[in-house]
């Protein structure tokens, strides 16, 4: 079970200096050396521990990220508890404040340790997730029962539960159906509690969640997903396993103007958003709203290829690559950052560019990039593209590295390990589309050649991963040489998907697809299955081509699922809402983007 910590951390996403964690548990017992997780709340990004509670047969510990200057390193508090493993039911109180640790078991005596580390002041939750009985990984999952688990700000919870009649059942944050939970289990437990006998079971559609069946459980049985009712809505306590049965459209999002690139993402609340990238003088944010997406903010651009949304600390950009020059000739590309004042995106930086396709965002030890891919100045497509570095002093970017590229489309960035890789799309040299594409390393500061690919007018790299397998996949668009005769089947060609090989240190040829001039690929997952889709845009002779989606089908490669009638399709961006799953795709050839959703069953 688990969640992000934004749903706690609203207006504020520091961790409380001073709380308490109450837990209501039964164990078993462990094996010795075993450790089990209660709680867990980890950085994503970084698989980083930044506070934990485990127990083992002897010890209860807590644990903390500390950060200074010097470095970050993991801080242990341990409590001494023999008689947790004895499968009795007991109600913890941890109090933390500054260095001081108190811990108090069925509201007996506490038992006070001040350690040499205090807990942060500033422990940031920004990109974390909570995981209740876990570690994020199969590894010290809790097999024990869990009655109540609270966290409360301020200082000790001990007085709000204590003294208790009952001590190790003392009473916090307890849904109703559970309170009737008092004393030892007599001989038949099963038939000894009502909430089990009150449980809803159920093969038909959803049941209603309301006051009545407020903390009651309800089991799909068809889809074999666990629910709890809480308020007036069924939450996931065991989910159930997805499958797309089929794709159905959901909205015709009509455009300014032909669309060249779509961007969603979501702004804290404000919402979910999509931006598009209009061929004409005018692009456009549209707000996700009653499930539907609604014109927002109109914004100039001129002829735009694609827009890049992204963060700096609490700082929320939007980074458009416009690929004609202004009404005065001047070319650049332009930098929005969102009001929180307005509720709009302002012009915050302009940045030179020449005919800019795409934007890409990224971190490198802690340091902000944006890359550009500049595709030609004039009739000359070889030409340099652009890695700026965020400087926090005049909260600018500024250029720290130039890439030669020919014909530049997009970048694509991703991270192995310890290794960060920024790959480029060259998709023409002048003279002919069969040119190398190449993959860096950052290596001592800067990006150096890893791995060169021979693509074919490449229009996109998507980086996904399957389990612990990394795959990059290539969007060859047209086969073209000035000195050969064009056929119209020149569009219709593989695009590859590679994978990494960690014993070579290298990707390796592990799928060919036959595409049709294809533009995009977007990865996404539905339970535990995982797909491409495939942006088909042009098959030589019509632009309304079928896009395909394909499922991953293990040593089969992806194999094509659902055919998707599109028309000059350019861009795919998948999202989800608390309604569900849902594709987006963007034609550069009609004023019309579709909304589609996935119907699982």
């Amino acid at each position: 079970m688990s969640f992000p910590a934004s749903r706690i951390f609203v207006r504020c996403d520091l961790f409380p200096e001073e709380f308490s964690i109450v837990v209501t548990l039964k164990v078993p017992n462990l094996p010795p050396k075993k450790n089990e997780y209660l709680l867990a709340v980890v950085a994503e990004d970084r698989d980083a521990l930044l506070l934990g509670l485990r127990y083992s047969p002897t010890q209860l510990h807590f644990l903390f990220l500390r950060e200074d200057s010097a470095g970050a390193w993991q801080t242990r508090v341990s409590f001494r508890s023999p008689t947790l493993m004895d499968s009795q039911w007991h109600t913890l109180v941890l109090a933390v404040s500054e260095g001081s640790f108190s811990l108090t078991m069925d509201c007996g005596l506490p038992v006070d340790v001040v350690a040499d580390v205090p807990f942060p002041a500033t422990l940031s939750m920004q990109g974390a997730r909570f995981f209740i009985g876990s570690r994020r990984r199969t590894k010290g999952l809790f097999t024990g029962l869990l009655r109540q688990l609270v966290l409360l700000p301020g200082s000790d919870a001990t007085p709000r539960l204590c003294p208790c009649r009952n001590a190790e059942f003392a009473l916090l944050s307890i849904p109703r159906i559970l309170r009737g939970f008092t004393g030892k289990p007599e001989e038949n437990e099963v038939l000894r509690y009502p909430y089990e006998t009150d449980m809803k079971v159920t093969l038909g559609s959803r049941p209603p969640c309301t006051k009545l069946e407020d903390a009651q459980f309800w089991f799909d049985a068809s889809r074999r997903g666990l629910y709890l009712c809480v308020g007036s809505e069924w939450v996931s306590v065991l989910a159930a396993e997805e499958k797309l049965d089929y794709v159905e459209e959901h909205q015709s999002l009509f455009t300014n103007s032909e669309t060249l690139g779509i961007e969603v993402f979501v702004i804290p609340e404000a919402g979910l958003f999509v931006a598009t990238a209009n061929r004409k003088t005018t692009s456009a944010i549209y707000k996700w709203t009653d499930g539907k997406f609604a014109s927002y903010q109109n914004i100039r651009t001129h002829q735009a290829q694609s827009w890049r949304h992204f963060t700096i600390g609490k700082r929320i950009f939007l980074a458009v690559a416009n690929f004609e020059p202004n009404e005065k000739g001047q070319e650049f590309s332009v930098i929005y950052k969102w009001s929180q004042r307005k509720l709009r995106f302002t012009p915050y930086q302009r940045v030179p560019t020449h005919s800019a396709r795409d934007w890409e965002a990224f971190q490198v030890a802690g340091e902000h990039f944006l890359a550009v891919a500049n595709h030609r100045e004039g009739d000359n497509h070889n030409i340099n593209s652009v890695i700026y570095k965020w400087n926090p002093r005049t909260r600018l970017f500024e250029t720290n590295q130039t890439i030669a590229t020919s014909g530049a489309y997009d970048w694509e960035f991703f991270t192995v390990g310890p290794y960060s890789f920024l790959a480029v799309a060259n998709a023409f040299n002048g003279t002919s589309t069969k040119v190398l594409s190449h993959l860096y390393v950052w290596l001592v500061g800067s990006f150096q050649l890893f791995q060169s690919f021979q693509t074919f007018g490449a229009a996109d790299w998507e980086v996904f991963r399957i389990g612990e397998r990394t795959f990059l996949a290539v969007a060859n668009s047209h086969s073209y040489d000035v000195e050969m005769q064009v056929q119209n089947d020149s569009y219709v060609i593989n695009s590859v998907i590679y994978e990494l090989n960690v014993s070579a240190q290298a990707f390796v040829k592990f799928q060919e697809v036959l595409t049709c001039s294809a533009l995009d690929w977007e990865f996404f997952s539905v339970g535990e299955d995982y797909f491409l889709v495939v942006a088909n845009s042009f098959d030589g002779k019509t632009f309304s081509v079928n896009s395909i989606i394909y499922r991953w089908q293990g040593y089969e490669g992806f194999v094509a699922m659902h055919s998707l009638p599109t028309f000059g399709c350019r861009d795919w961006e998948a999202f989800r809402t608390a309604a569900g799953a849902y594709l987006i795709y963007s034609s550069a050839k009609e004023p019309l983007s579709r909304v589609l959703r996935l119907r699982t069953g």
